[in-house]
């Protein structure tokens, strides 16, 4: 018979802390399994984590009278609100049709498809391992993600049509090469429709045109240096690396993100003017000024919520108005907290999985500003907010179903919906950045970037095959060893 022991009483060899942990004793002596397969070693315990789905159900079941009601379906009664919505909002009981021209109508029937579509995945849509402050705002997020990932793809397949004239190499932009299509007219000019100061070429501006330190002629001597570090982006900088420190919870994974998004800049600044930095404002400003402060603060931010005692106690149980405000503000605040377990040199396909969440994060990133650059987007447009909160939404449950997927060692595994999506939406960014960007970039890529990253992937492929050959030979050896030791034992 086995016994269960609580965490006092024993050790956990796998170094992690401020999680709960069921241990049970199986009754053997020399193997010893988690609940994921893992074999955990010392005094016959087996060290069994709880999971954040299961932590969510727990959560769940025990809800305070006074908002239980809040977490029903009600399903019907939302069916028949929004259908008074619609009748009222089309006029489709009305004597008379609205006098409203033909686009208007075509913008309210695209918004009112949208709202449709919106509420029924707030119904309906799967759920994610996120409760708070309602499993309904996320089943809500899913459905702006998926809206997303659909304006994307329309996005993907605009072209600009020929015009009919009786001379073929006239095409319909001025500045298209004669014969060819200008693919980015199309999509500059549907933009438009979501904000009327778009559709016009962008002046970017180059942070390295001038890469002195000190200025004599000027009248403020570090000018330069004045102008880069009061820029309107310093604060947004610190504030993207504290939220990304939130979700991430992991310091050499930041710092690795840190860094790629520098090396990215000097792979690209020959595309982008806007990645063409001065010395100095890469690496201390960026790195070791709004980069650090950024990272710290999220990390003391994780620090906070990874040690408070999660004892949620309902709204009814609280005795006086302030304890009830505290409990109503902390509705927006994590249920629980996850301590996430990247564990990159696992094994060579742990790394490889954790090396994908780089390069989607940086793709992320980059994307932001191809995209601004093809489809002439400025940079304090509301459209480049609108993203950014978009995927700060979507990235939150979308890194912590990858970690729960990392985590799980079940036969039959998938990602999580948020995750699919957030892949999804990188590679159609990704895919728009390519075919809007032909012949928007006349320089070639410097010989030492193209070689550093060449070399880089070699090196790379070494030594992850190596690796892989050393862990396939060493699992051969322990299976001969365990195979003499049973045959003894037998014996």
């Amino acid at each position: 018979m086995g016994k269960e022991i609580s965490f006092s009483e024993a050790e956990d060899s796998s170094g992690c802390h401020g999680e709960k942990f069921l241990l049970e004793h199986d009754g053997g002596v020399d193997d010893w399994r988690d609940e994921d397969g893992s074999i955990v070693s010392g005094g016959g315990n087996r060290i069994v984590r709880e999971d954040s789905e299961s932590k969510a159900w727990s959560i769940m079941r025990d809800l305070d009278p006074w908002t239980a009601w809040l977490y029903k379906p009600h399903t019907v009664t939302v069916l028949i609100v929004g259908a008074c919505l619609l009748v009222w909002a089309s006029g489709a009981l009305q004597s008379e049709e609205h006098d409203l021209d033909t686009v208007t109508n075509y913008k309210r029937g695209v918004w009112a498809t949208i709202a449709v579509f919106l509420g029924y995945c707030l119904l309906q849509a799967p759920s994610t391992i996120l409760i708070r402050p309602h499993p309904a705002f996320w089943r809500f997020i899913h459905g702006i993600a998926v809206v997303y990932l659909v304006f994307l793809t329309f996005l993907l397949f605009q072209v600009c049509f020929r015009v009919h004239t009786p001379n073929p190499k006239v095409s319909c932009s001025p500045d298209a090469a004669l014969g060819k299509f200008n693919k980015r007219v199309d999509a500059r000019r549907f933009l438009k429709n979501l904000h009327p100061d778009l559709g016009v070429e962008l002046n970017e501006r180059s942070y390295g045109a001038d890469c002195r330190i000190y200025t004599p002629e000027k009248s403020r001597k570090f000018s330069n240096v004045y102008d880069t570090l009061f820029d309107e982006f310093v604060i947004a900088h610190t504030l993207g690396w504290w939220g990304k420190a939130i979700m991430i919870r992991n310091l050499p994974l930041l710092w690795t993100l840190s860094i790629g998004f520098e090396m990215a800049e000097v792979t690209f600044n020959h595309m982008l003017p806007n990645f063409n930095e001065c010395w100095w404002d890469s690496i201390i400003l960026d790195v070791f000024c709004c980069n650090w402060i950024g990272i710290w603060a999220g990390m003391k931010t994780v620090k906070y919520f990874d040690g408070k005692t999660y004892a949620w106690v309902g709204l009814s149980r609280q005795t006086s108005i302030l304890g009830k405000v505290r409990r109503s503000l902390g509705q927006f605040t994590p249920a629980y907290w996850d301590k996430d377990e990247w564990n990159p040199l696992q094994g060579p396909l742990r790394f490889v999985q954790v090396l994908a969440l780089v390069v989607l994060v940086l793709t992320v990133e980059v994307n932001a500003f191809f995209l601004k650059f093809c489809l002439w987007i400025p940079p304090l447009n509301p459209l480049n907010s609108y993203r950014l909160i978009i995927w700060w939404l979507i990235a939150n449950p979308a890194i912590r179903e990858f970690n729960t997927f990392l985590q799980t060692r079940k036969p039959i595994k998938k990602l999580g919906a948020f995750c699919w999506l957030a892949l999804a939406i990188a590679i159609v960014e990704t895919l728009i950045c390519i075919k809007f960007g032909r012949g928007l970039y006349p320089k070639p890529m410097p010989r030492f970037v193209f070689w550093f990253w060449a070399t880089l992937s070699a090196t790379l492929v070494l030594f992850l095959s190596t690796w892989t050959i050393k862990v396939y030979l060493d699992s051969i050896r322990d299976n001969k060893h365990t195979e003499e030791m049973d045959s003894k034992k037998s014996m």
